[in-house]
């Protein structure tokens, strides 16, 4: 039992690490090729749709695992003294 769980938590790990560049390329992919839109009525419109937008905040919403993972390799032993950085 302890096994399975040891795999899924790695699988969990995994998947938490592959959104945010899943949705960066989604984001991406759906602001090529998509019309000017004006945002909050600015003179300069944003070459990028409403699905764009969508993808692009899940992209920041799903960044703490890496920046969890980025913090634990800058400082490897802060985790360990129970240091918050």
């Amino acid at each position: 039992m302890a096994g399975m769980e040891r795999r899924s938590g790695r699988a969990a790990r995994g998947l938490s690490l592959a959104a945010a560049p899943a949705f960066a390329a989604m984001a991406w992919i759906s602001a090529i090729g998509t019309p000017p839109i004006p945002l909050c009525s600015a003179s300069a419109a944003l070459p990028i749709d409403a699905m764009a937008w969508m993808y692009a905040l899940m992209c920041l919403f799903h960044l703490p695992p890496w920046l969890n993972r980025t913090a634990r390799r800058a400082h490897p032993h802060a985790l360990d003294r129970g240091e918050r950085q």
